[in-house]
């Protein structure tokens, strides 16, 4: 079913949007899914940007972005909190993944993130961060603190941050035979893998949650409000948490709907 918008508003804005959002919606192909069915549902063209989540939140304070979608539920909410977005809407789940070298010389494999992060530690494995204040940089950080390792005060030796996206921390994970955390849809998109593998799932705290936000036109007039809402509305309602679950590759589902919830 078509989006409908009112017809002043239609003619008052641009019918295109500017969207911050991470390079794990980006590089794991649900944009090219995605934004074209939206298009075809409301002729709302969408341009992405697609940074680390604190880079992309940074994006919407300065004004460059009319909505935003990212994952760091800390972030979000604080972002909205502030009063630089409307809302926080919750649109759909993953999961990260430890990777690293098929023949695991730190004997990470198995269920329990923090007791794979303290052997790789341990036997002074190479570990590629993103170090790029990311909605992946954030989890990463986060679950080397509940592993008990306060990185601030001394880094494993073998960590080392790469300032990048998620597509480069694993090609240099590839060809440095690293271990990296990754978000599972870019992992599933993910070619150059050479001898890399997931060694750790399943564990509760490798939850990865996604939301979205139209930022807030009282900080910036400029947002074109209507139409970006009009997005935010469409990603999760039936129709596009439908595009969302469909998206698939090699018969493997990226990404969970979870609007509402």
């Amino acid at each position: 079913m078509a989006l409908v918008l009112p017809a002043a508003t239609v003619q008052a804005q641009d019918k295109s949007i500017v969207m911050a959002s991470t390079t794990s919606t980006d590089q794991s192909g649900l944009f090219g899914h995605l934004l074209p069915a939206f298009r075809q549902a409301s002729g709302i063209d969408v341009r992405v940007v697609a940074v680390g989540t604190g880079q992309a939140l940074d994006m919407a304070r300065r004004g460059d972005a009319d909505v935003v979608f990212v994952h760091d539920q800390v972030a979000e909410e604080k972002f909205v909190a502030e009063g630089w977005g409307l809302k926080r809407q919750a649109v759909m789940y993953n999961d990260f993944v430890l990777i690293g070298p098929a023949a695991d010389p730190a004997k990470a494999k198995g269920g329990n993130i923090a007791e794979a992060l303290l052997r790789v530690a341990a036997a002074k494995a190479s570990f590629i961060s993103r170090g790029d204040k990311s909605g992946t940089h954030a989890a990463e950080l986060r679950l080397w603190k509940q592993a008990g390792a306060d990185l601030a005060a001394a880094k494993p030796s073998g960590y080392k941050e790469c300032g990048c996206g998620m597509g480069p921390a694993l090609n240099m994970a590839a060809s440095t035979g690293a271990y990296v955390l990754a978000d599972r849809g870019t992992w599933l998109a993910f070619k150059n893998r050479a001898d890399l593998a997931v060694l750790v799932e399943g564990d509760k705290a490798l939850f990865n949650q996604y939301g979205v936000m139209v930022v807030n036109p009282a900080k910036h007039p400029h947002v074109k409000q209507a139409a970006a809402q009009a997005f935010a509305d469409w990603v999760v309602s039936p129709a596009g948490q439908g595009v969302i679950a469909s998206y698939k590759i090699g018969g493997e589902q990226l990404f969970f709907p979870n609007a509402g919830r």
